[in-house]
């Protein structure tokens, strides 16, 4: 009798066991896919930067129109919103043209186009972040950045890519209206774990199909401190037209002390 009170206090010390297992999250001690994300966001937010870079076109056939670029980019005030300015320098038929974007925490982003042959300075929509990002393969969406909190997140595996382990997260826009305005139902993201950088990724255009692929190539850490890094080289390929645009950074000079007056409307009409 005694030893069958025994064995019955050990079965339900396993069972209240079990019961507390089963009642303790699986991820209480990972992070969440919103949270890799919001680390993805400002991995590459250095403090300042300027920049030389190549911009490779290429269609179906192979035929490649090749332009060159100065860009400058800066932190606001606040840590998390980034200014970035692209100055087209050639060939002639770009040579002045000049983007502005400007993020914003707490109400749109601020995007501006400025065309020589017109001089004049366009300020773009929201609608206008599907938008091809001056003739590339990457939109105004893609390059400004999209907000974390616009999307729906989640973990739905783990991946090697170039050999890093990496996240693999499914990203869905929050309502019609951000799904409208980025052209996208879909992103799916590989982002290198640790680091937090993304290594590769998929669109899906409003039909649900793909659309767009990216790869991230050729990272550095360029500001350790911050956990800072730049991608020296990105791709993006239209899967149903078959363009691509390749990015290759030249030269690049982060911390610098780029100033303010840089990513002004006015500044982009100067010469």
């Amino acid at each position: 009798m005694r030893k069958n009170a025994i064995r019955l206090s050990i079965n339900m010390l396993f069972v209240a066991l079990g019961t507390l297992v089963c009642l303790t999250p699986l991820t209480s001690f990972a992070q969440s896919a919103a949270e890799i994300m919001q680390e993805n966001f400002v991995v590459t937010k250095v403090t300042d930067s300027e920049s030389e870079s190549t911009f490779i076109l290429r269609n179906k056939a192979g035929k490649e129109r090749v332009r060159k670029t100065f860009g400058t980019t800066k932190l606001k005030k606040n840590g998390i919103d980034n200014m970035r300015m692209t100055r087209f320098i050639e060939p002639t038929d770009v040579r002045g043209m000049v983007s502005l974007l400007i993020e914003q925490s707490e109400k749109d982003d601020d995007i501006w186009l400025y065309l020589p042959s017109m001089k004049k300075v366009r300020r773009l929509v929201s609608s206008n972040k599907r938008d091809s990002f001056v003739g590339t393969d990457f939109s105004y969406g893609d390059v400004i950045g999209h907000k974390v909190q616009d999307w729906e997140h989640l973990i739905v595996g783990e991946e090697l890519i170039d050999g890093f382990e990496c996240y693999v997260i499914e990203s869905t826009p929050k309502n019609k209206t951000i799904a409208k305005n980025t052209g996208y139902s879909k992103r799916v993201s590989w982002i290198q774990k640790e680091a937090y950088v993304t290594r590769k990724a998929d669109m899906y255009n409003l039909s649900g199909a793909l659309y767009k692929q990216m790869s991230f190539k050729d990272l550095q850490l360029v500001e350790p401190e911050k956990n800072r890094w730049t991608a020296r080289e990105l791709r993006a390929t239209n899967v149903i037209s078959g363009h691509s645009t390749i990015v290759k950074v030249d030269k690049l000079k982060v911390n610098v002390g780029v100033k303010t007056s840089y990513f002004t409307t006015r500044y982009m009409e100067s010469e």
